[in-house]
C-alpha cells in the first residue's frame, strides 16, 4: 500500500478547510471596499493601497519566518494556530478602526505578516503527511485557496445583502476556527522530521545551489510575475464588455476556474509528473498572454473561452511548483525553503502589479498584456532541467 493511500481520510479535508479559513483573512477588506468607499468617500485607489499593504506585510512575514526558521524550529500546527488567531485579532482591529484609513492600513500590514504562518506552513504540514501524491494533495489544497481568492468578487456581487461589519467579523471568526480545527483535528504526521535548533542558512541556500530546487523556484518566480497581475487585470478586461454585478460574477468565474487547473493538475501529476504538468500549464497561460491582442476584440464565445482557459492555467501550475520544491528541498528545512520562496515570489508579484497597473493608464490592454508572457517564458527556461529529468525517467 502506498503512503498516500495510508494517510487517514480526514487529513486532506481538515487541511483544505483550515487553509481556506485561515487565508480568508486575505480578502476580508477587499470584499467590503465598495461599501466603505461609498460610506466614507475613499478614492478608488484605496483598495490598491490596502492590497499592497497586505502583500508587503506578507513578504516581511515570510522573510522573518524563513530567516528564523520558525516553521522548522517550532511545531507547525502551533505556528498555524497562533498565526490564525493573531490574524483574526488583526481583522477585528481593522473592523474597530475602519474609519481611520492609516490605522486600517496598519492592521492590514499586520494581517499580511501573520498570513506567513498560515499559507506556507499549511503546505509544509501537507508535505509531512504526503510522501507520495504530494502534487495531488497540494492541487486540492491550493484549489481551495484559489476559490477563496475569487470569492472576494462573489462577495462583492452579493454585497448588498451582507453588511460590511458582519462580513469582516465573520471572516475573523472563520480564520480563528481554521486555526483551531487544524491544531486539534490533526495529530503528528507519520513522517515528521525532527525540529531544528538553529538557523538553516545552508538549507536556505539550496534555492541557488541545488539545481533541482533552483529549477522549480525560478519557474515559480516566472509564474508569480504573471499570476497576481492577471488577477488584478481580469476586472479591467471584463469591464470592456460588462459592468456591475455581471462583471463581479464573471470575475469570480474566471479566477475561480483556477481551482480546476489546481485540482485537475494534481490528478494529472500522479500520472505525468509535477514538472510536466507545471510546464504545460505555464506554457498555456503564457500563450494566453500573447493571444490578448487578437482575442480582446473577438466574439463573446472566443473571448470568454480565452479568459476561462487563462484563469484555469494561470493558477494551476502553482501547486506543482510547490510540490517540486518541497520534494527536493532538505527535509529538515522544507518549511523555511517554501516560506522564503513565497517571500521572493510575492515581492516579484508586487513589482509586476505596480508596473502593469501604472502602464494600464496609458497603454492599451492589447499592447500591454502580451508582456506578461515574459514570466512564463523565463519560468519555462528555468524548468528545463526538471523537464529533462522527467523525460529521462520514463
Amino acid at each position: 500500500m502506498s503512503h498516500a493511500s495510508a494517510v487517514p481520510r480526514h487529513v486532506l479535508p481538515v487541511l483544505v478547510l483550515a487553509q481556506f479559513a485561515g487565508t480568508s483573512l486575505w480578502f476580508a477588506v477587499n470584499a467590503v471596499m465598495p461599501d466603505l468607499q461609498r460610506e466614507l468617500g475613499w478614492a478608488t485607489g484605496a483598495v490598491g493601497t490596502l492590497t499592497s499593504g497586505l502583500q508587503f506585510g506578507f513578504i516581511a512575514g515570510t522573510l522573518v519566518f524563513a530567516l528564523l526558521a520558525i516553521a522548522d524550529r517550532f511545531p507547525p500546527r502551533t505556528v498555524f494556530l497562533v498565526c490564525a488567531l493573531a490574524g483574526a485579532a488583526c481583522t477585528v482591529g481593522a473592523w474597530w478602526s475602519v474609519r481611520d484609513f492609516a490605522a486600517l492600513l496598519a492592521w492590514r500590514v499586520a494581517t499580511g505578516f501573520f498570513l506567513a504562518g498560515i499559507y506556507p506552513v499549511g503546505m509544509k504540514i501537507a508535505a509531512q503527511w504526503y510522501s507520495r501524491g504530494l502534487g495531488a494533495a497540494l492541487g486540492v489544497l491550493i484549489a481551495a485557496l484559489v476559490l477563496g481568492s475569487a470569492s472576494a468578487h462573489a462577495l462583492r456581487a452579493m454585497g448588498h445583502t451582507l453588511p460590511w461589519p458582519t462580513l469582516m467579523l465573520g471572516v475573523a471568526l472563520l480564520a480563528a476556527f481554521g486555526g483551531v480545527l487544524l491544531f486539534f483535528g490533526l495529530g503528528d504526521p507519520p513522517r515528521a522530521v525532527a525540529r531544528v535548533s538553529r538557523l538553516q542558512w545552508q538549507a536556505l541556500g539550496t534555492l541557488w545551489t541545488d539545481a533541482r530546487v533552483r529549477s522549480s523556484v525560478l519557474g515559480y518566480f516566472g509564474h508569480m510575475w504573471e499570476l497576481y497581475t492577471v488577477w488584478v487585470m481580469v476586472p479591467l478586461i471584463l469591464a470592456t464588455r460588462l459592468e456591475g454585478v455581471a462583471l463581479s460574477w464573471a470575475a469570480f468565474g474566471v479566477l475561480g476556474a483556477g481551482a480546476i487547473g489546481c485540482a485537475g493538475g494534481g490528478w494529472l501529476a500522479q500520472r505525468l509528473g509535477s514538472a510536466r504538468v507545471a510546464g504545460a500549464q505555464l506554457a498555456t497561460s503564457g500563450a494566453c498572454c500573447l493571444a490578448a491582442p487578437m482575442l480582446l476584440g473577438a466574439p463573446d464565445p472566443a473571448f470568454y473561452a480565452w479568459l476561462a482557459l487563462w484563469g484555469i492555467t494561470v493558477s494551476g501550475d502553482s501547486p506543482q511548483f510547490s510540490a517540486l520544491t518541497a520534494r527536493n528541498a532538505p527535509a529538515q528545512a522544507v518549511g523555511s525553503v517554501l516560506t522564503l520562496t513565497n517571500s521572493i515570489g510575492f515581492g516579484i508579484s508586487i513589482v509586476s502589479i505596480l508596473l502593469f497597473v501604472w502602464l494600464a493608464d496609458s497603454v492599451p490592454l492589447g499592447a500591454l498584456l502580451p508582456w506578461l508572457a515574459i514570466g512564463p517564458a523565463l519560468g519555462l527556461w528555468a524548468l528545463r532541467p526538471l523537464l529533462a529529468a522527467a523525460d529521462a525517467s520514463r
